[in-house]
């Protein structure tokens, strides 16, 4: 059976959980194939609020497994937390919570490294989040890193302690205060070491294999956004995964043939957290009405997003790269309000008017073109039918299905998972 995919179209932060939580019911798995602990996947359902790291959107769902695929890195003391949230709120996740065996692991002096990193670069830093993916992930092309089959072995502490030790001659080579109690670090990391061994490791492309033949839905969950993969996106402010298409079947042993739908999610404007380029970022009044109506906060680091107008030419390159089926548009009840609502269709690179992303769009070489839409006055967030939403709404939805020739089958009305309204 086909793996269908979810993904984000956008810098990240599209809305991407809630639309997980809301499809789960349809499938039988769900799982996560690339990033670690910098997503921040944002579910609201139950009058409560629900921000999920690393384990997959489908967790609330009693009869749905959960897999982490090999394509993640895991932080084990985020993971902890993770679990200590479901605990309390009695979600039975050893039943449905299933993690590759080759999957890396993020050790403390990831982290460490992570901030040397950073800090060593000053004005020209990249907006990591400090979560130590990057480092894990050089480490995993380096051939360097730990897996979760490694913490089944007898000796993994050895090799767990001379990675470590490399680790500390790179964060004094870099010659940055940075303080830390490795000593304290270590406790807790291996702690939750601990709690991680007393989940169900398998291993995950031969389990997805004998799912596949078994007939069992699958939904890959991807984590961060488009713009943010490391070969398509607008390096080097990106992250160090495949955020893409391609990432699934890396992530999780998937062949490219056996793909099925692509869920493509993008928010009705556009927003990015921390640095590099955005040729339709807003710094007026207009930015910082999305951004307070819309509650832009990044759900892994708390630091507010930057927010601009629709960017067609980038979501329209996302599309592509991804081959999406169909798209789910978040937000729209952020827009109402404004009188007039643009949209960047094309960009003007070095005089010329062009409609694809070039190789830069820092904003020496980039500016937007937009067209201009009517904008809506109504609060859509009480919604509950594609038939009470207003004309102008349904114009502007039309205008992107016709610029992007792909239907928008869902708009969001706000984060509950019943403020989704399904459209014909």
């Amino acid at each position: 059976m086909a793996v269908d995919l979810l993904l984000g179209l956008q810098w990240g932060d599209e809305g991407k959980g809630k639309i997980v939580d809301v499809l789960t019911s349809k499938y039988d798995i769900i799982a996560r194939f690339q990033g670690g602990p910098n997503a921040g996947h944002t579910l609201v359902f139950n009058g409560r609020k629900h921000v999920l790291h690393t384990i997959p959107s489908g967790i609330f769902h009693d009869d749905t497994i959960n897999l982490v695929g090999n394509g993640v890195v895991i932080d084990p003391v985020i993971f902890k937390k993770e679990l200590d949230k479901l605990d309390e709120q009695d979600v039975d996740y050893k039943k449905s919570l299933l993690i590759s065996r080759k999957a890396h692991i993020i050790l403390p002096t990831h982290r460490l490294l992570d901030a040397a990193s950073e800090t060593a670069k000053g004005k020209a830093k990249i907006g990591s989040t400090l979560k130590g993916i990057g480092p894990t992930y050089m480490d995993k092309t380096g051939r360097n890193g730990i897996r979760v089959g490694d913490i089944e072995l007898a000796d993994w502490k050895t090799k767990y302690r001379a990675l470590a030790n490399k680790h500390q001659a790179m964060i004094d080579f870099y010659n940055v205060d940075i303080q830390y109690d490795l000593e304290e670090l270590e406790a807790e990391f291996f702690e939750a070491i601990e709690t991680l061994k007393s989940l169900q490791f398998i291993d995950s492309e031969e389990y997805v294999h004998q799912a596949q033949k078994a007939g069992k839905s699958i939904l890959a969950e991807g984590a961060q956004g488009s713009l943010l993969d490391i070969d398509f996106g607008t390096y080097p402010y990106v992250t160090s995964s495949n955020t893409t298409a391609a990432g699934a079947c890396t992530g999780l042993g998937v062949a490219p043939n056996s793909i099925g739908k692509v869920y493509g999610i993008f928010k009705a404007y556009t927003t990015r957290v921390g640095s590099g380029p955005f040729p339709t970022e807003l710094f007026d009044a207009d930015g910082e009405t999305m951004g307070r109506v819309g509650h832009e906060f990044g759900a892994t680091t708390g630091r507010p997003r930057r927010c601009g107008w629709l960017d067609l030419v980038a979501l329209r390159y996302a599309c592509q790269v991804n081959g999406v089926t169909e798209l789910i548009m978040m937000k729209g009840d952020v827009l109402s309000g404004f009188k007039t609502l643009k949209v960047c269709t094309s960009y003007k690179y070095k005089g010329e008017d062009i409609s694809h992303l070039p190789y830069n769009i820092e904003e020496q070489n980039v500016t937007p073109v937009y067209t201009e839409l009517k904008g809506w006055d109504a609060d859509l967030t009480g919604m509950t039918e594609a038939s009470q939403l207003p004309a102008a709404l349904n114009d502007y939805v039309t205008f992107l299905e016709d610029q992007l020739n792909i239907p928008i089958t869902v708009v969001s009305v706000g984060p509950d998972r019943k403020q989704t309204i399904v459209r014909s």
